[in-house]
């Protein structure tokens, strides 16, 4: 018997793969696209509920390439064919894909609909037990004809399968609600549909003329289009509203979005891309929340504008305090802006968690501890469910930051000023540094010498050969040292460059200055 063969799409690049699904009426073809991938990595975790017959993978992706994708998927699943798509420069990685078995590769410049369907047709022919079968234009699922037009399909003129839609959907008003089981772990397929069932039959008590199909009802989501007429309105959607809240004890993981009506069916599409995913995204913003429906959602905030090289120049002044409130209300307001992708919410932490940890390295050697533990709060952030672990995660980074830089850096003024100069001023006879001064006070060098210039009218080598001079004055006046060892007790252990700075301080070489001042002295 034949049957459709399953196909999935592995490429990082969202056009790529939306181009491939619209090449062509795949099912006519006796082909069906059954998921697509971003990465090797989503198309392995994909593998088990969309059970492909062929998978067609780019070389070039992040996380996992082709090449590791199509080693792993031979080894695990070796009925699969793979078709590899590359460019020109890819050769090394085409010839290593063919020794772990890939079936036939096309080149992403030359990839046009008539050969890829006879790669297509080439690869299904060496599946084992396999018959590849077509459909006619008017044969399609009704769910399929509906998967088309969430595609993006566009009906030809005198189309059957339109006629066949309004058939199937008489009345003037539509619906789309479901679910998504993405977070529950196992294999939710059964659970998904006795929630579907369960919505049907209560949909249907309330005798109302009414169309119900499932779109989606496999693997991990859950898509139902509702079709009545406008005069039900209400009594239809307080149903579908108050059905999850019904079984809100039994399903506390899972949150049910209500999409607005529209009237025509052409207009699926947009309200699928446009209102209903963007509605499930909402989960993030909304845990706890049973059901989301775009009329009930707070007002939105606009993602906070500040600048983050003032705030990290705060943490560096010492104003370390009002930085971190500063960053913790920030991150409050954009948990607010719910409209912005959980990805850009997750930036926009990790930004501000990676700037953190540059200004505490400028302060001091210690902060390489939070340096290495900046992975973790990354992951912790990147891996966050929903709004509160992301901002739990973020607060544990910020709390930790704020400890070090408080616990190691003084606050400017002339207090800590003066702790520096006392320093210098009792040990300007060592080989004194900006490292070794940075070591002593736990800062790093260039913070210190930025510190030292802000809060000092010079700069950190000019006070110390300043005080090293004048040192040397008084011994040159009042003591019978040979110069060099006076040279070697403030801190110059070279005599030639002794020399150059006492004159550039002072007009005059130290033997000079010595004859001037015994001279004085009559």
């Amino acid at each position: 018997m034949s049957e459709l063969c399953r196909i999935m799409i592995v490429d990082d690049e969202l056009l790529v793969r939306q181009g491939i699904k619209h090449h062509l009426d795949w099912e006519t073809h006796g082909f069906r696209i059954v998921g697509e991938a971003a990465n090797g990595k989503e198309a392995l975790e994909m593998m088990e509920p969309l059970s492909p017959h062929i998978v067609i993978t780019d070389i070039v992706m992040p996380v996992m390439d082709g090449e590791e994708l199509t080693r792993v998927l031979k080894a695990r699943y070796p009925q699969v064919e793979v078709i590899v798509l590359s460019s020109f420069g890819e050769f090394e990685y085409v010839r290593s894909t063919f020794q772990s078995g890939v079936a036939d590769y096309i080149l992403k410049p030359k990839l046009e609909t008539e050969e890829l369907l006879q790669v297509l047709q080439r690869t299904a022919r060496k599946i084992p037990g396999f018959s590849l079968g077509e459909i006619e234009r008017g044969d399609l699922p009704l769910e399929r004809l509906l998967e088309r037009l969430i595609d993006g399909y566009e009906s030809e003129e005198g189309d059957q399968r339109d006629q066949r839609l309004s058939e199937a959907f008489p009345y003037d008003r539509f619906l789309l609600t479901g679910t998504d089981a993405s977070q529950i772990a196992g294999e939710p397929d059964g659970y998904l549909s006795g929630l579907a069932a369960g919505l049907e039959s209560r949909l249907y008590e309330l005798t109302v003329s009414m169309r119900i199909q499932r779109i989606y009802s496999e693997g991990r989501q859950l898509l139902m289009l509702l079709n009545f007429p406008g005069q039900h309105r209400v009594e239809v959607t307080d149903a579908v509203y108050g059905y999850p809240l019904a079984k809100a004890a039994l399903m506390p993981d899972l949150t049910w979005v209500i999409g607005s009506e529209f009237a025509e069916l052409r207009d699926l599409g947009n309200a699928y891309r446009e209102e209903w995913q963007k509605l499930l995204q909402f989960r993030f913003y909304f845990p706890g929340k049973t059901v989301l429906q775009t009329e009930e959602l707070p007002p939105a905030t606009a993602l906070p504008t500040f600048d983050m090289k003032e705030l990290m120049s705060g943490i560096k002044k010492g104003q370390a305090e009002e930085a971190f409130g500063r960053l913790r209300g920030l991150a409050a307001e954009a948990a607010g802006s719910y409209r912005q992708t959980p990805f850009e919410f997750k930036s926009f932490l990790g930004n501000a968690v990676f700037h953190v940890t540059i200004a505490a390295l400028e302060l001091h050697r210690e902060a390489k501890e939070l340096e290495a533990s900046k992975f973790t709060y990354f992951k912790a952030i990147d891996e966050a469910q929903d709004v509160a672990g992301a901002l739990q995660a973020f607060h544990a980074f910020l709390s930790e930051a704020e400890a070090l830089i408080s616990a190691r850096v003084p606050l400017p003024g002339d207090g800590n000023m003066k702790l520096l100069l006392e320093y210098i001023g009792e040990h300007y006879g060592e080989p004194l540094s900006l490292s070794s001064l940075s070591r002593h006070f736990h800062f790093n060098p260039s913070y210190l010498s930025s510190y030292f210039s802000t809060h000092n009218d010079e700069g950190f080598s000019e006070y110390l050969n300043r005080i090293r001079i004048a040192k040397a004055m008084e011994l040159l006046r009042t003591d019978v040292l040979p110069i060099s060892e006076i040279g070697s007790q403030v801190g110059y252990s070279d005599p030639s460059y002794f020399t150059k700075v006492f004159k550039k301080q002072t007009g005059l070489s130290p033997r000079e200055y010595r004859r001037q001042q015994l001279a004085k002295r009559g």
